[in-house]
């Protein structure tokens, strides 16, 4: 089951990079991925109101058009100068990028991404930019292809969620922090189960829904990899009984929408080491 996840999601997030149609495509599968569209326009589903104009300076104007996240981790994480910041799950490299220009040149940002697709566009739009303190890195975030104690700063956006070994995420995270280094991420986090159908629809995993985990659950298992200081703020709640955030989960009738609206909601995520 977790190859079969990890490869859906790994196909669906090529393809959205792939055809530039956003994660939607042509609005007929709403649930290939975290988004649908541009994250400026207010329209969207998950991803929308989470960059400024302002934090695009210097970058290229397509790149917000294809971030597929839920929130902006590089905000969260109050990045200082000469820092060394790793994004997991980088996609195209919009959060890398910002996350490089905060730390300045003597600092570092990474991206790690297991896909070739999104991968080769990242290191595109870093050629564009001309930021040069940032190295894009294939792997998963199970196995995160760095030493202990190399970062300082752990970001992510909606990717987590996306792992079928979050246990093993957590652990890998904790292990590559340096002493005191603090984990930022936004992700989906649920606030009351999903229904048996939805947890095992492996379209709903790629749409950022089925793998979510329970607030609580979230929080135990980052204390179980050794963080401290664990927080969760709930940044957004989707209306799931609503023509358009129920295409998040399409397959539920309207009273099953009903029953666990409120459910699936973003959230920022902090800890330390």
């Amino acid at each position: 089951m977790a190859e079969d996840i990890r490869e859906v999601v790994r196909q669906k997030y090529a393809q959205a990079i792939t055809l530039k149609t956003g994660c939607c495509g042509d609005g007929k599968s709403s649930t290939s991925c975290c988004c649908c569209g541009d994250p400026l326009n207010k329209t969207d589903i998950i991803t929308s109101d989470l960059y400024q104009s302002g934090d695009m300076e210097g970058l290229p104007e397509d790149m917000v058009a294809a971030s597929f996240g839920c929130g902006n981790p590089t905000l969260l994480a109050q990045l200082h100068h000469g820092e060394v910041v790793l994004d997991l799950g980088s996609g195209a490299g919009l959060d890398v990028l910002l996350s490089a220009k905060r730390v300045g040149p003597q600092g570092k940002a990474y991206g790690l991404d297991m896909t070739d697709e999104m991968l080769s566009v990242a290191r595109d739009n870093q050629a564009r930019s001309g930021i040069n303190n940032v190295e894009f890195l294939k792997g998963h975030i199970e196995e995160i292809p760095l030493p202990d104690g190399t970062v300082d700063v752990i970001i992510s956006n909606c990717v987590i969620n996306l792992s079928a070994d979050k246990d093993q995420v957590f652990k890998e995270a904790y292990r590559v922090l340096k002493p005191g280094g603090r984990l930022a991420v936004a992700d989906i986090v649920l606030t009351k189960p999903l229904p048996l159908k939805i947890q095992q629809d492996l379209m709903a995993w790629a749409g950022c829904v089925a793998g979510a985990l329970m607030m609580d659950e979230y929080r135990e298992k980052l204390i179980s990899a050794g963080f401290k200081g664990v927080d969760l703020e709930i940044t957004r709640s989707y209306d799931l009984a609503s023509l358009e955030e129920k295409a998040l989960l399409p397959d539920l009738s309207v009273n099953e929408s009903q029953d666990i609206n409120g459910s699936v909601v973003s959230a920022f995520i902090r800890a330390r080491k």
